[in-house]
């Protein structure tokens, strides 16, 4: 697997004033990622619970941190599914994230 495209990883948090008001604040990483198409029984099987699969991205596990969402060549996709090939890699299963714009 090469890792020759960029992925941003986005991640919210919320932290607190010193009133305990709350303050979103969001963190964007930039990782190299490997990318694969979605097979075809998991796009179907997908879909037929209602999720939309287009990409799936190859990333190292130290650098990803359960983020929910992801950019990709200026679009936002949710993660929809995570799965660990080895030791080193996860696999991103995601779908695009509508009225993105």
């Amino acid at each position: 697997m090469t890792y020759d495209q960029e992925l941003i990883l986005l991640s919210q948090t919320t932290i607190y004033d010193e009133l305990r008001n709350p303050i979103q604040t969001s963190e964007r990483i930039t990782v190299l990622c490997g990318l694969k198409s979605v097979g075809r029984t998991e796009y179907y099987s997908a879909s037929a619970a209602g999720l939309k699969p287009e990409k799936v991205f190859t990333v190292h596990k130290y650098e990803f941190g359960n983020e929910n969402e992801v950019e990709f060549e200026g679009e936002k996709y949710k993660v929809v599914r995570t799965y660990a090939i080895n030791f080193e890699e996860i696999e991103l299963t995601c779908e695009m994230v509508i009225g993105n714009g």
